[in-house]
């Protein structure tokens, strides 16, 4: 008997299997694993909330009246949250590119139309909540899916497909079963525990525009759009991901040239 096959057997004994458990299935380890899951969201949750505080005060502060986000009175603060938010992004990951304007909202496809009429840029995620929980390694989950396409045709604007690199080793989810994502599907609540808020080096990727054309249909401008992302995610991703290589691409020399 080998060495090797002794120490095996030894091991999956069960004395040394039952200390094995107590010590993963101990509550303090189990608190201490799930703070470092949630860690990530407990900081953006308190970034919010004194952030939110703050421009309260400001509006006030300055007797401003209107909710006009658009207009130049919010100039300031929102420059210097963005400001915060790409310290932030330096600091743990790297990031040159997050968000110019922080203007999240959910948009009616109307008011995205008069958005991009105006000439402003609009981010759409067409997979969001399930390509973003359910997708494995990459994978586009768009379903069928045409309505961002729908609005580029109508508001004759290019869309322009832009890919972030090791996003996915940033943020985790585990229990993907068919299961969760039925549930997903009848109530679009997420039942999936989340952990990460790794400092993992994330690169953004901006790909040739598509421009309009008024000959396509919503169809066919989708798959157009699918397939120039699916080109940038191979150019630039390795897969299957992996947190560990995404950490040490922090200190990829020839990556910061990029």
């Amino acid at each position: 008997m080998s060495w090797f096959t002794q120490m095996l057997e030894n091991w999956i004994s069960f004395p040394y299997l039952e200390d094995y458990l107590t010590l993963v299935v101990h509550p303090r380890w189990f608190f201490v694993l799930l703070m470092l899951f949630y860690s990530a969201v407990l900081v953006l949750f308190c970034f919010s909330a004194c952030a939110s505080l703050l421009l309260y005060i400001y509006k006030k502060m300055n007797n401003h009246q209107e909710n006009d986000f658009y207009s130049k009175f919010w100039d300031k603060p929102r420059h210097v949250m963005n400001q915060v938010v790409d310290t932030y992004g330096k600091i743990w990951h790297g990031i040159k590119m997050f968000l110019d304007v922080i203007l999240a909202k959910d948009f009616t496809n109307a008011e995205c139309v008069e958005i991009l009429k105006k000439g402003h840029l609009l981010s759409i995620l067409p997979g969001g909540a399930r390509e973003g929980n359910f997708s494995n390694d990459y994978n586009l989950m768009w379903g069928n899916r045409t309505g961002f396409a729908r609005i580029a045709l109508e508001a004759k604007v290019p869309i322009i497909p832009i890919f972030t690199q090791n996003m996915c080793e940033a943020y985790r989810t585990f229990g993907k079963t068919r299961l969760t994502k039925w549930l997903y599907e009848k109530t679009r609540c997420i039942f999936l525990p989340s952990y990460g808020g790794f400092p993992v080096k994330l690169r953004t990727y901006v790909g040739e525009p598509i421009p309009y054309d008024p000959n396509i249909t919503a169809t066919e401008l989708t798959e157009k759009a699918k397939t120039a992302l699916e080109n940038l995610r191979d150019r630039h991703q390795k897969r299957p991901g992996n947190i560990l290589r995404a950490l040490s691409e922090r200190f990829d020399k020839h990556g910061k040239a990029n």
